[in-house]
């Protein structure tokens, strides 16, 4: 996709030379290439909780829907990832889980999670992904968007679900970060990611990558 736009813009600056006999060939491969540059320089990030374990759907998976969807994203993006991780939720049935979560959301608790990002201020583009519980992403999430600030940036929401597709993930990703620009979110079944790497990539197109 990066080579595409690199091609049309050459085309575009050859057209404008050949119009005003100012540019050299050389002048104008060097634009291109700053072009291209620039648009490559803006460096992307995965940032997503995914619960493995007992998942309704699927049943009891190794690995989380959310992060299949995540791992796609990388592959055709190239962007970084950092899961937000917790063993709060490690080996439950999904039965107790559900209601963790929803005392957890009704309460506004924020688990803690594993590490930490230290280069946040490098990333223009983050990916903000994770599961639908009781209408939103996990609380564990909230941890996180508290924690960063990621204003200023552009932030596309992403959930995998079973019925609710994106909830209010958007509004609260606006909510926690007013001075984003928050793109379309995508949704997709997790009982479809792991055979749904082609809407994914129809998304990101659509996205421009």
């Amino acid at each position: 996709m990066r080579i595409a736009k690199f091609l049309v813009a050459v085309a575009a600056l050859l057209v404008s030379t050949a119009c005003n006999g100012r540019k050299s060939m050389a002048e104008t491969v060097a634009e291109s290439q700053q072009a291209a540059a620039a648009d490559t320089a803006k460096k992307a990030l995965v940032v997503f909780f995914s619960h493995a374990g007992d998942n309704y759907g699927v049943g009891n998976v190794e690995v989380g829907n959310t992060k299949i969807v995540a791992d796609y994203i990388s592959e055709m993006t190239g962007a970084d990832q950092f899961e937000i991780a917790t063993d709060i939720y490690d080996g439950m049935a999904y039965k107790p889980l559900c209601d963790l979560a929803k005392e957890e959301a009704e309460k506004g608790i924020l688990p803690e999670f594993k590490g930490g990002i230290d280069n946040i201020d490098d990333y223009d583009v983050v990916f903000i992904g994770g599961p639908v519980w009781w209408g939103t992403y996990p609380q564990v999430m909230f941890t996180f968007f508290k924690k960063y600030d990621l204003n200023g940036k552009t932030l596309i929401p992403f959930t995998t679900h079973e019925g609710s597709g994106l909830g209010r993930c958007v509004d609260d990703v606006k909510a926690a970060y007013p001075e984003a620009n928050v793109v379309k979110g995508f949704s997709i079944y997790g009982h479809d990611v792991r055979s749904g790497k082609t809407k994914v990539e129809k998304w990101l197109k659509g996205l421009g990558y």
